[in-house]
């Protein structure tokens, strides 16, 4: 419980800070994010746990990476190897772990293990937020849901898509799945 309250409040703490350095008010990320001002209110102040989906809007919105949100440092280019025990990882109360495995914001990448307990998803509902995105399912199967089609993906199959296309990953089967996540943002 005090690692999630103070993940809660690393994240929380972390858009306050970017959305501050960016000169935007709550409401002006509001708009940009599509959340309410008292949700990101809520974020802010370490009341609520964003889902996956959320952070990543978030995270474009203010022109960086999930990992920045969840104070992982940037390690750039110039380290070409990340332990596993340096890895940040966040996990929502839905059962769905995020496993930032690189966070290269001078190379645009970020690659992660995403993991989705049986009956979870990335969001509520389909989002969109800037870049590209690559995903390969390594363990039990996925469904992405890309502008309101739905793609049924078992182990060895990839997806790529744009990140402004509305998409959603969720695990409608009955065991674990896991996938290997590459976002790249534009530069």
């Amino acid at each position: 419980m005090a690692e999630t309250t103070e993940v809660l409040s690393t994240i929380g703490s972390s858009i306050r800070r970017l959305r501050l350095q960016r000169g935007m008010t709550l409401q002006m990320l509001a708009t940009a994010t599509g959340l309410s001002s008292s949700m990101l209110s809520l974020l802010e102040r370490g009341k609520a746990g964003p889902s996956i989906g959320t952070l990543v809007v978030i995270a474009s919105a203010l022109d960086t990476q999930m990992a920045e949100l969840l104070g992982a440092a940037d390690r750039g280019d110039d380290q070409p190897v990340t332990r596993r025990a340096a890895q940040q990882s966040y996990a929502t109360a839905e059962g769905v772990q995020r496993r930032i495995m690189k966070n290269d914001t001078v190379n645009g990448i970020e690659i992660a293990i995403n993991e989705y307990n049986p009956g979870t998803a990335s969001a509520p509902r389909p989002v969109a937020h800037q870049g590209f995105e690559f995903g390969i399912v390594l363990e039990g199967a996925l469904e992405i849901t890309l502008n309101e089609r739905t793609y049924e993906l078992s182990e060895g199959d990839i997806v790529s898509y744009r990140s402004t296309d509305p998409h959603r990953i969720a695990n409608p089967g009955g065991r674990k799945a896991r996938a290997l996540w590459v976002n790249l943002k534009p530069r």
